[in-house]
């Protein structure tokens, strides 16, 4: 069925063909034909402290406004990151924005956040239904400038802190001018002890912790990373997801597209993604979780992760190619893996 709806939604324009989608899931969630579905794959695993009923997320970019969150949640995920959303509304950049490379089972987009606000989603999540795991990704203006980038970033985290059971700090799209700066030395070091900060005052207030997890790019070379992970010890941040798009257009050259300006997801991004999450996995030596995601297609792209270091995986551009068969997939290939299953009995012996 889904092979049909997405022959049909690839003969419209590619963000035409996103928002129609997204309101065919949204309306039938409402209208309680979710109930149809096939049940989630129940592969539970505790990361950062959270419970997850199993370790396949959707990556956030797909649903920036918190619009249909619940009607995406009950398609086998075992947990759903929405935005990225930033303090006041944007429109993003102009379109056309999004490109389709179906030979490359490949999106490039330059978006640029667009979204509706904090403001808007909080609303939206305040109507939840979805009982998986929530994750809520922020990000900043992008007229704000990247030293006052902290501002945007602590307004974005006290609007959502009640609504979240995971934060993320999305401080690597390559469509916002700057943003990518903040991965490095003092900014990136200055940033997350303000949030850190933030936290702790935030956890008092509210009487729960909500972990912090930080998004980084593909397009870092080992010391990059080496930095990075150093850092986020160091600032005692949960979690990194690894990676956002690339800039990259080596994988996809021969495309008519490939001089398109944005990030590049989907199969290209695979490769880079699982070696980033590797070198993580190397210098963090287990003092954080990794959330690996980037080019996964198949339940043997899904396991590639998790045997890299990470302990949970994302899916997008992926999804928008296989559909939930791909959730399902990846979900089930992972539940079988030998470090999937060392993660699981050592999260049991924790608790």
């Amino acid at each position: 069925m889904y092979d049909l709806a997405r022959k049909a939604l690839f003969t419209l324009p590619a963000e035409t063909a996103h928002d129609l989608a997204l309101d065919t899931i949204g309306c039938s969630e409402r209208l309680g034909l979710m109930k149809l579905a096939k049940p989630a794959v129940s592969a539970p695993v505790e990361v950062m402290g959270i419970r997850f009923p199993n370790p396949v997320g959707l990556s956030a970019g797909l649903d920036k406004n918190g619009d249909y969150f619940n009607g995406l949640g009950a398609l086998g995920f075992g947990f759903v990151e929405i935005g990225t959303v930033t303090p006041r509304p944007q429109p993003g950049n102009p379109q056309p924005r999004l490109f389709r490379l179906p030979e490359h089972n490949a999106i490039i987009n330059r978006l640029g956040f667009n979204n509706l606000g904090v403001d808007h989603l909080v609303e939206r999540v305040k109507r939840r239904r979805y009982s998986g795991v929530l994750g809520i990704n922020i990000g900043k203006n992008f007229d704000t400038p990247v030293e006052k980038a902290a501002d945007d970033y602590l307004i974005g985290m006290e609007k959502v802190y009640a609504h979240a059971d995971y934060i993320t700090v999305n401080i690597s799209s390559p469509n916002t001018p700057g943003l990518r700066d903040l991965q490095f030395g003092e900014q990136l070091s200055q940033l997350l002890a303000t949030l850190k900060q933030a936290q702790a005052r935030l956890a008092d207030e509210h009487g729960r912790y909500v972990p912090l997890a930080v998004k980084i790019a593909p397009d870092l070379d080992e010391a990059g990373v080496d930095d990075i992970a150093l850092i986020l010890v160091k600032q005692k941040i949960d979690g990194v997801i690894a990676t956002n798009t690339t800039i990259s257009r080596d994988a996809v050259a021969d495309s008519p597209l490939a001089e398109e300006a944005g990030g590049l997801s989907g199969a290209p991004v695979r490769e880079k993604s699982t070696k980033v999450i590797a070198r993580l996995s190397t210098v963090l030596d287990g003092a954080l979780p990794i959330i690996g995601v980037g080019g996964i297609g198949s339940g043997e792209d899904a396991v590639e992760k998790i045997e890299a270091g990470a302990s949970l995986v994302q899916v997008y551009t992926g999804f928008i190619y296989r559909g939930p068969t791909l959730v399902r997939e990846a979900a089930d290939a992972i539940a079988s893996c030998n470090r999937f299953q060392s993660l699981v009995a050592g999260s049991s012996q924790g608790t």
